[in-house]
């Protein structure tokens, strides 16, 4: 069920001020915003973004480390919570003694320790999980490119961008009952090869391919793509398959 931002806001404690900065930044986009009114809305799949941007707050990321980080070409939630668990796990250990330190002086033990002050294997893990994403994904020139791409786009870049996301999208959920290899379907596909390489990087057949592939495989994928009728993923990972073999 769609939420508006105010309703977002009470629920997450998150100000609507910070919900359209997140949005501004290309962090966290309104899943749908009203063309007469201007009203945000946020679907599930946005909530869990935003439980997502939240643990890293948590965990004290950066904003801009966040984005990074969340936009990753391979971004995988049930690794990233996993990752996020351990580095919690630390975070309540170094809270865990500064209580025991605060506990000890209160008992009228002013044990003179600065130890449970460090932060050092927090911050080493953090820098170590950062890395991991750079080593894991930043070498790829795609993931370049992305990178310098979005990083300089504006609130007015990306409405334009999902603008266009969903109408492309649109136009293929309404090639259901056409075969694949269709002229008006590949003809798609060649318009979302474009759109991919004029917002994101330079997608090659080889990358369209795997891209087909994932629209599939990868729930989060399916789910959005097929968010205006079920099967357009389906659709679009069989139209590619041709379009690619041309």
């Amino acid at each position: 069920m769609k939420k508006t931002v105010s309703e977002i806001a009470k629920l997450s404690g998150v100000s609507v001020r910070t919900l359209h900065y997140y949005d501004k930044i290309g962090l966290l986009a309104p899943s749908e915003v009203t063309s007469e009114t201007g009203y945000r809305y946020y679907d599930d799949d946005a909530l869990q973004q935003l439980q997502q941007i939240l643990f890293y707050r948590e965990l004290d990321f950066p904003l801009k480390e966040i984005v990074q980080l969340m936009k990753a070409s391979e971004y995988n939630k049930e690794e990233v919570l996993i990752k996020q668990h351990e580095l919690l796990q630390l975070k309540r250990k170094r809270l865990d003694n500064l209580i025991k330190l605060i506990h000890a002086n209160l008992e009228g033990d002013p044990t003179m320790s600065f130890n449970e002050f460090d932060t050092s294997e927090m911050d080493d893990a953090k820098d170590k999980y950062a890395q991991e994403v750079k080593d894991r994904w930043g070498h790829t020139d795609e993931y370049k490119q992305s990178q310098n791409k979005t990083t300089s786009y504006s609130k007015e870049d990306w409405k334009r961008v999902t603008a266009e996301m969903d109408e492309l999208l649109k136009q293929f959920s309404e090639c259901l009952e056409d075969h694949p290899a269709n002229k008006n379907v590949q003809k798609l596909v060649s318009d979302w090869q474009k759109y991919i390489t004029n917002n994101y990087y330079v997608c090659t057949n080889e990358i369209l391919s795997g891209l087909g592939q994932m629209y599939i495989a990868d729930e989060r994928f399916r789910r959005n793509i097929d968010k205006f009728r079920e099967g357009t993923a389906k659709l679009m990972n069989e139209a590619i398959a041709i379009y690619v073999k041309k």
